[in-house]
């Protein structure tokens, strides 16, 4: 049940980032643990972010631009309420990070409730 529902909100968050962003990520793999939902992207870069990132300050904006919108994104209550109904737990927190020379992004869901226990 668990890997289930990982791979669930795994799909939900390719899902979000392709309507917002233009392009999900290639490959996502979501692990639960504990009141974390641990969501690790790779493949997130577009055409013109990896034409961007060849200069110093292209490679600036693009995280910078990345993680504004991440975080930007699920400000939406809409969206939110999406996450918390697929785990049936509540998000006090995000975090978001990318790092552009690997092209793998990290965003960690910070849950109310230990969500390893809700998904067996």
């Amino acid at each position: 049940m668990s890997r289930a529902l990982e791979h669930e909100f795994s799909s939900l968050v390719r899902e979000t980032r392709k309507e917002h962003v233009g392009n999900g990520p290639r490959e996502i793999t979501t692990r639960f643990i504990g009141t974390w939902a641990i969501s690790e992207m790779k493949g997130n870069l577009t055409n013109v972010e990896k034409f961007m990132i060849k200069s110093p300050d292209g490679e600036r904006m693009v995280r910078e631009a990345r993680t504004s919108l991440i975080k930007k994104i699920y400000e939406n209550p809409e969206l939110v309420k999406k996450f918390e109904e697929l785990v049936g737990a509540k998000i006090i927190r995000m975090f978001s990070d990318i790092n552009i020379e690997e092209d793998i992004a990290m965003t960690i869901f910070v849950f109310v409730g230990n969500l390893e226990e809700k998904s067996r």
